[in-house]
């Protein structure tokens, strides 16, 4: 199975670029490399270098190979579009710079859908032009993304946002060419939704370009959709466990891929406080372990 793992800079909390709790990036890729990992992720554009010589020099000096990176911008606001399409070519330009292949679209967090996250029942629905304008604007990001940059486009649904849940996931999906979007698929963020990962991945696994490994501790998951934690505290709570210690089933998960022919990167994303994980570098070695004891080499 050709399949490659790396992992990226919320490993290690780094969530938005001018966050004074960051490390540095260029222990972020030290790091990286020390856990046995041979690809990383942009993270947030702007907390690694625009400058693709000195970004390119630190990439080959820990032999590690950029995966691709993310857009994770308010889609849902129109008022926020004019950022949303500079954080696109900015993230787009740095992963053509370096030969990555992974564009991730991202509707960032909404104080509409925030109280419901994993509560799919009760979360604010956007009514048909809202969800037309909203539909459209991820389609143009992608065909940025796709046309004018040469990369392979996947949307990525996330807590708290308008693409969350499993619904609006599927009919963004018949409603936008495949051509120019795909999926970036995270087990985490799917099951925190409500919804069951692996079963998703069977009907769609033909789509899906790239993927992001989480695993969701279910006692902290329950906690915090009762008590409807901010998806920022749950971090810090330590929702998103280390791999095969939570809800995700990844050796079903490994099966579906390796039954499809899944060829490319799978990435490790254990988003958590900058400042409340003790050991960002050792839950990195341990998830590389699990996942070579169930087959990922």
């Amino acid at each position: 199975m050709s399949i490659r793992i790396g992992n990226a800079p919320c490993s290690w909390g780094v969530e938005f670029a001018d966050d004074p709790r960051n490390p540095t990036w260029r222990s972020v890729l030290k790091d990286c490399a020390e856990a046995g990992y041979k690809g990383i992720e942009l993270g947030p554009v702007g907390f690694m270098p625009e400058d693709p010589v000195e970004l390119g020099e630190a990439l080959a000096e820990h032999d590690l190979d950029l995966i691709g990176g993310v857009v994770f911008r308010a889609y849902h606001d129109p008022a926020a579009w004019e950022d949303v399409v500079d954080a696109t070519h900015r993230t787009a330009r740095a992963l053509r710079a370096h030969g990555a292949q992974h564009l991730v679209l991202i509707d960032s967090i909404s104080p509409r859908r925030a109280p419901t996250a994993g509560r799919a029942a009760e979360a604010e629905q956007m009514d048909k032009a809202e969800w037309t304008a909203y539909r459209n604007r991820i389609a143009e990001s992608a065909r940025i993304g796709a046309e004018e940059y040469g990369l392979t486009v996947g949307i990525h649904a996330h807590a708290a946002g308008f693409m969350d849940f499993e619904p609006e996931l599927e009919r963004l999906l018949s409603e936008v060419d495949e051509s120019l979007l795909k999926i970036c698929f995270d087990t985490g963020h799917h099951s925190y939704a409500g919804f069951d990962p692996v079963a998703f991945m069977k009907r769609h696994v033909g789509r899906i370009s790239y993927m992001h490994f989480k695993d969701i501790d279910p006692k902290v998951k329950a906690e915090v959709i009762a008590n409807r934690t901010g998806f920022y505290e749950a971090c810090g709570q330590g929702i998103f466990c280390n791999l095969g210690l939570g809800d995700v089933d990844f050796p079903a998960v490994r099966q579906v891929l390796l039954e499809a022919g899944f060829a490319g990167w799978c990435t490790v994303e254990q988003d958590c406080d900058p400042t409340l994980d003790p050991d960002p570098v050792g839950d990195a070695l341990k998830n590389r372990e699990y996942l070579e004891t169930i087959g990922f080499n």
